[in-house]
């Protein structure tokens, strides 16, 4: 089946393992910005050529498999607060452990189709940051079955959400990121593309235990902006891993990336030749960033800094991500209005976290009571 609904291409790159540091506060165009960043720092994160769950001789290491009897029937969700009438689909919310010895689950929300939901295929949504939460924007923001609305209360329907043409699972990934969490501290500072696609890996072994019946479907993965890396290196190591015969082979047909963000140096170019093409940059700025920055040995000069600041200041306080959209300028929830797919609220992102963040909200999810965040924090 084709994904049309989805304006995306497909692709497969080279794989790389880039261990990013934790932000507080951050949205997904923060936690890449301070991670290009971090590269120009004394110590720059650690990278080094990726590799599947293979082990240097060829042969691969077991992969947990948890018991999951009885899980899926206590997955499901009644109904989440707030939701509109003549909700027709099932939805199910919950932990998969990772590691038991580590303490380290993910969370996911997975929604299903209300019509063929048995014909179908599986989609899994990863969002990027890196670090940032496939629930919050995924789900609550983009394709999944409801929006937010400005009350932080009470949520409204997406016409245009996936589960009307697939079955589809938001998944929190890595450990850290929104509802998703460890027993032991020290795998926040350890999470990295490789370690991702590793855990990602397991999580979707044990899913599919848990939900046997999709075993067998067409899946396919995608996702957005750092996904860019989390989809293709997932993919690679489910691939790796259906050549064990005494796993479960994973029935891959495909991977999808929007606006993905793969390779820093056309991903840097090509965003500042994006605002000087849009007039937010001007020419003597572009030009300087073209003659003083070199994004592929990430070797700046002071000079490349300073074009690269002058050009912020040049664009000044703007979303960058839909730079004719309006900003936020007033975060608290507002009683008595309902949303609308059809309209963009600049706000959005405080209606979804209010929401995720109400006690009832987190029991109807299955979710730890948490305080939950967008982007992974300390």
């Amino acid at each position: 089946m084709k994904l049309l609904f989805l304006t995306s291409f497909l692709i497969l790159l080279s794989f790389h393992h880039l261990v990013f540091p934790i932000f507080c506060n951050s949205s997904q165009t923060d936690n890449l910005s301070k991670l290009l960043k971090s590269r120009k720092s004394q110590n720059p994160p650690n990278t080094e050529l990726w590799v599947g769950l293979d082990n240097d001789d060829g042969n691969f290491s077991p992969v947990y498999i948890g018991p999951q009897d009885g899980l899926k029937k206590a997955d499901k969700i009644n109904a989440l607060p707030g939701q509109p009438k003549g909700v027709n689909f099932d939805q199910y919310a919950g932990y998969i452990t990772i590691d038991p010895k580590a303490g380290r689950a993910l969370f996911y929300y997975f929604v299903e189709s209300p019509q063929n939901s048995a014909t179908k295929p599986l989609v899994l949504w990863l969002n990027g940051g890196p670090g940032c939460s496939s629930l919050g924007y995924g789900a609550m923001e983009e394709l999944g079955p409801f929006r937010v609305n400005s009350d932080g209360k009470t949520l409204f329907r997406n016409y245009y959400a996936w589960n009307s043409v697939a079955n589809v699972i938001c998944l929190e990934s890595p450990a850290g990121v929104g509802f998703s969490y460890s027993n032991t501290s020290s795998d926040y500072s350890k999470s990295g593309d490789k370690r991702t696609a590793e855990d990602s890996y397991t999580f979707l072994v044990n899913w599919l235990e848990r939900f046997p019946q999709y075993k067998t479907r067409d899946f396919f993965i995608t996702g957005e902006s750092y996904a860019g890396h989390y989809v293709p290196q997932l993919a690679h190591t489910i691939l790796l891993n259906n050549n064990n015969t005494n796993q479960t082979v994973i029935n891959l047909k495909g991977i999808a990336i929007g606006n993905a963000w793969i390779d820093d140096n056309t991903g840097q170019v090509g965003m500042y030749d994006y605002f000087w093409t849009h007039a937010l940059n001007s020419d003597q700025t572009n030009a300087g960033i073209h003659k003083y920055c070199n994004f592929v040995t990430d070797n700046f000069s002071s000079q490349c800094d300073d074009y690269q600041a002058r050009g912020d200041l040049e664009i000044g306080n703007i979303d960058i991500d839909n730079i004719y959209a309006p900003i936020c300028k007033n975060a608290k929830p507002k009683s008595g209005q309902s949303g609308s797919v059809h309209n963009f609220d600049p706000c959005s992102d405080y209606y979804v976290s209010t929401y995720l963040n109400l006690a009832e909200v987190q029991t109807a999810l299955h979710a730890k009571a948490t305080e939950w965040e967008a982007c992974r924090c300390e």
